[in-house]
């Protein structure tokens, strides 16, 4: 039997020279899209930050594309028939994969040219219309449409012809080699293929660094962008799919009614529920601070009629508009995120912070005040790419974000981040700074202390149980906390000009045997501030109403497309709406008065006894059940269209979103 070449090599270093050249092709093309972006790198201060951490994204795509390869050839490899079957498998792996590389790269300047970012959903999204998107290709894109087909066939040729020449004389493993190589390959490929040891493993939010999209796109390399979308795709259930169809006017014009505007006040036809709102409130600009509470359920503040946990903001309560009958959107922090900063109604999907089409132009409080010549800040104490957090704040309006690698020496670091105390008395430096540059700024500070494994530091609190990392000792350490920052803040120059919200973003555990657990839905609301009226407020009001409330205090006079009231201008003996997103099911609260809507299910009517918590069901309130199917499926239809954005904000859709409802005026 004649020996093995010299030049012999084993199907794992073919794998490796693949990897190899994956990484300099990846590495080229992110060279020669930022050379071509230089002033936007340049301005962002990226030119090391790109490259460095591009190189990480890249190694994790090469593991998620060939690492599953490698393991396969340690496996099946060998001179036997499934070893040569193998050998033809791995070589039109290796071939589309490099073909895949190729080809998302040079298609990505026009893609960028076009939408101002690399590969993503939309990428994919017009495979569904072939016939168009290659006529219009062809009417205005030739030379690339042409270039696109010579680098296909260029790369599937080629590619093949290479793992023809490489696989020509191969050696295997030893089959006593086999487990340890086994072993090496699944650690290197994990390891690679999630580049982090956190909380969650890589993604573009962990790389996101400018508030530029583009700049934070060039990070990334095509492959990963585009899978990364198609993976998000997966949480975006469409509302009408599980409650049920209206015509999409029918919605909007729902939407618009109950938004309590008249009609004269929309403004836009491409936009349907932009609308001019007025401000209550004249004068300079105020600062704003929305203070966002982790998992602070009503149940655990006392002047809520909750347990004695709160003693600080019981105090607070006192001092400013405190609402008695708040309720959350949602049982998620991106949920209650979604609603305070944006205002959007909740959908049966995972919230627009997690969501693809929402990573730019989608309207949030933030860009509004931008606009306004405001700074725009997120503090946090953890990782603010957990949930996605940082791509999407820093793609929609937030200029500067504050997280745990900016604390230099934390009093305390639990396992969700710096403590509450670290996190507030950052804030007040930070707003203190920014009141001294004297332009207005906006501040969303977000609280982690009241989260499972409930950590905080020694020596603060009275407990209020044993032993001490418990949910209810965490409650009374995160007010403890608020109490510590308003006595500095009281103390401040940025106090007198300066508007407060402290909100929870929902309760801690919702859970119960109703369809809908309204009681565990209700959260803490307090505006503080100069020139704010004392007042308890009994009014059924949601999170969506914040924002157009504060922006209205603010002194902000505007368009937006925010469909929460402007509570300052709401008569007192207005009953209230809430609405609730509890998995699957939704419940629009209106006074006492609630449908629910479920997948699949007739909508049902309930009575709610605010005194004793509980639902009676009732006759099934038709107008009502319409309404809450209009709420229900206007956040899907406003989503998939792209129809919740400032007037301002450019946003070029897919040929699926060209079909813009029209609606009566």
């Amino acid at each position: 039997m004649p020996s093995t070449p010299r030049s012999s090599k084993s199907l794992l270093q073919i794998i490796i020279i693949f990897s190899v050249m994956s990484l300099i092709i990846l590495s080229v093309s992110r060279l020669g899209l930022s050379l071509w972006q230089a002033d936007r790198v340049s301005d962002a201060q990226g030119w090391g930050y790109i490259f460095v951490q591009g190189l990480r994204v890249d190694f994790a795509s090469v593991c998620w594309l060939w690492g599953i390869a490698a393991l396969g050839t340690v496996i099946f490899s060998g001179e036997h028939l499934v070893g040569r079957a193998w050998v033809m498998i791995l070589r039109l792996w290796l071939t589309l994969g490099l073909w895949v590389i190729i080809f998302l790269e040079a298609s990505s300047p026009s893609f960028i040219a076009e939408y101002g970012f690399r590969p993503n959903r939309l990428y994919v999204e017009y495979l569904v219309y072939p016939k168009e998107v290659l006529s219009m290709l062809w009417a205005g894109r030739k030379a690339e449409l042409i270039l696109s087909a010579v680098i296909t066939v260029g790369t599937l040729w080629g590619g093949w012809w290479f793992t023809g020449k490489l696989t020509q004389h191969v050696r295997y493993p030893k089959w006593y080699w086999r487990p340890v190589l086994a072993v090496i390959v699944i650690a290197v490929t994990v390891l690679g293929a999630r580049s982090s040891l956190g909380h969650r493993p890589l993604n573009p939010s962990l790389v996101a660094f400018s508030d530029d999209p583009l700049i934070n796109s060039l990070v990334l390399n095509s492959s990963f962008s585009l899978m990364f979308a198609i993976k998000q795709m997966d949480n975006e259930q469409d509302a009408s799919k599980v409650y049920g169809k209206l015509a999409d006017d029918k919605v909007i014009n729902i939407v618009r009614r109950e938004s309590g505007r008249p009609l004269s006040a929309f403004t836009s036809s491409t936009i349907p529920t932009l609308s001019f709102n007025q401000a209550s409130y004249s004068g300079k600009p105020k600062n704003l601070v929305i203070i966002l509470q982790e998992s602070l359920g009503a149940r655990f503040v006392g002047s809520l009629g909750g347990l004695p946990l709160t003693p600080n903001i019981d105090e607070l309560s006192q001092q400013g508009w405190f609402f008695e009958n708040l309720y959350a959107t949602g049982t998620r922090s991106v949920r209650g995120i979604e609603a305070v900063t944006t205002g959007f109604t909740p959908t049966p999907a995972r919230a627009v912070v997690k969501l693809g089409k929402s990573q730019t132009g989608f309207f949030t409080i933030a860009d509004l005040l931008k606009q306004h010549g405001y700074t725009t800040q997120f503090i946090y104490g953890g990782e603010s790419h957990f949930d996605n957090m940082r791509s999407f704040f820093l793609g929609n309006g937030f200029t500067d974000i504050v997280d745990q690698g900016d604390y230099k020496k934390p009093a305390f670091v639990a396992s969700w981040g710096v403590s509450d105390e670290d996190l507030l008395f950052r804030a007040d430096e930070e707003f203190s700074r920014m009141h001294k540059e004297g332009k207005p700024f906006f501040s969303l500070v977000f609280s982690s202390s009241n989260h499972d494994p409930y950590e905080f530091p020694d020596d603060r609190i009275e407990l209020y149980e044993q032993p001490q990392y418990t949910m209810h000792n965490a409650v009374k350490y995160a007010d403890y906390a608020v109490g510590e920052f308003f006595k500095k803040a009281k103390k401040s120059e940025y106090w007198k000009d300066t508007l407060f919200l402290i909100v929870a973003d929902h309760d801690s555990r919702v859970g119960g045997a109703a369809l809908i657990p309204v009681s565990r839905f209700r959260i803490p609301g307090l505006i503080l501030g100069e020139g704010i009226e004392v007042k308890h407020d009994p009014r059924v009001v949601s999170q969506i109403d914040m924002a157009p409330t504060l922006v209205s205090l603010l002194g902000i006079s505007d368009n937006y497309p925010m469909l929460g009231r402007d509570l300052t201008k709401v008569a007192d003996s207005w009953p209230g709406r809430a609405m609730m997103q509890y998995d699957k099911n939704f419940g629009l609260l209106e006074g006492n008065k609630m449908t629910i809507l479920q997948p699949e299910l007739p909508p049902e009517s309930v009575t709610y006894d605010f005194s004793t918590e509980k639902l009676t069901p009732t006759t099934l309130d038709e107008a009502q059940a319409e309404t809450a199917l209009g709420w229900a499926l206007w956040g899907s239809l406003a989503y998939n269209k792209m129809l919740y954005r400032s007037e301002n904000t450019e946003v070029k859709p897919t040929l699926s979103d060209l079909a813009i409802p029209e609606v009566s005026r």
